[in-house]
């Protein structure tokens, strides 16, 4: 079976706006470069994974099923622009719960690594906290922080855009 390549993709700050435990739908706002920053990648090969911590559910702000609504109607949404995203990994757990789930713990990229039988040395994690990208210090999978500013020796990019044309232009 081929290996295949993907991006690690966190959330909420990453795709859509951070409003702070977001799961209504009204609420959902891609930020500028979104689109066409999953379209790019999509185009040229890359498997699309989500992964995201979800506390809201574990600290009852939002249940199960709200989150299933929002991240279904947000995957239809990007659908209908022409975006696949191949899966969606979350964790319920607040910190406390010290699971091995929750970024910046690895237990979520693990799986989808079994999964999909990623290759990781072609692989890249795009998120806007230095958590979002914790399987780059485990592994070959390099990371862009969403940022404006250097952090941690990671490349920064303003957007997932531009983070999507450095992915591209350095493969």
């Amino acid at each position: 079976m081929e290996k295949s390549k993907v991006v690690f993709l966190d959330r909420d700050g990453t795709i859509n706006k951070d409003f702070g435990y977001v799961h209504e739908i009204e609420k959902l706002e891609f930020l500028d470069g979104v689109i066409e920053g999953l379209k790019l990648l999509n185009n040229n090969g890359y498997k699309l994974i989500i992964v995201t911590n979800q506390s809201g559910i574990g600290r009852n702000y939002y249940n199960l099923k709200d989150y299933e609504i929002f991240t279904n109607y947000m995957l239809s949404e990007l659908s209908k622009k022409g975006v696949e995203i191949s899966k969606v990994y979350y964790c319920p757990h607040i910190a406390e719960d010290n699971c091995e789930c929750r970024k910046p713990k690895s237990g979520l990229f693990y799986q989808a690594i079994i999964d999909y039988n990623i290759d990781l040395s072609n692989s890249y994690a795009i998120g806007d906290r230095t958590r979002d990208l914790a399987i780059c210090d485990e592994t070959d999978i390099k990371g862009v922080l969403i940022s404006n500013e250097g952090k941690n020796g990671y490349i920064c990019k303003g957007n997932l855009l531009d983070a999507a044309k450095y992915i591209i232009n350095n493969e």
